[in-house]
């Protein structure tokens, strides 16, 4: 599937989640056994937070084999997330890379409004390097995603893929509506 018709099934996907006529895609016996046997061709990769709130495969209607979904806190990118994007589109063909960020998000106001230690600051510093001095929070959600698209469109693997075909998009996710704003 290319791109653009991966974008337009998220698109579906999601409207029908929106409205509530939706089901979590294929989750049976049947697409269990053909991907354990002929393996996963995903449609999309999907990069987001690791928030409870934020369920890729029920917010865009996807089943089993469907997504292939790589979350960690604030939705930052480093050489783990960048090697499980460059694994999913150069090895399964996946032609299409949305990171997804969502509203009210607490590793986003960690960045703001907090100074934690350990290992959680590893994330808030990449954030606070993504928000600059922006203090509303919905638009630093929005440059948190801007900034890990630009770390994935600075991949070599990905720019070679991108001439092929590949498309990287931000998005961000609306906790309250279940909207997800392609930006």
């Amino acid at each position: 599937m290319n791109a653009t018709e991966a974008l337009k099934r998220l698109k579906r996907g999601n409207a029908a989640y929106c409205s509530g006529n939706h089901t979590i895609g294929d989750t049976g016996a049947e697409i269990r056994m053909r991907t354990a046997v002929q393996g996963q061709a995903p449609y999309a990769i999907i990069i987001t937070c690791s928030d409870s709130r934020v369920i890729p495969e029920a917010i865009f209607d996807a089943g089993i084999g469907e997504l292939f979904v790589i979350r960690v806190a604030g939705n930052v990118i480093d050489n783990h997330q960048l090697g499980s994007i460059e694994y999913a589109a150069g090895h399964l063909g996946t032609e299409l890379i949305v990171v997804l960020g969502h509203t009210c998000c607490g590793a986003v106001d960690a960045a703001m409004n907090h100074d934690p230690d350990g290992y959680i600051k590893f994330i808030t510093d990449e954030i606070s390097l993504a928000i600059g001095d922006e203090q509303d929070e919905t638009e630093a959600c929005v440059k948190n995603v801007c900034h890990a698209v630009s770390e994935i469109e600075h991949s070599l693997e990905i720019q070679k893929q991108e001439a092929h075909g590949l498309r990287v998009l931000s998005a961000l996710y609306h906790i309250d509506t279940g909207k997800v704003e392609f930006l």
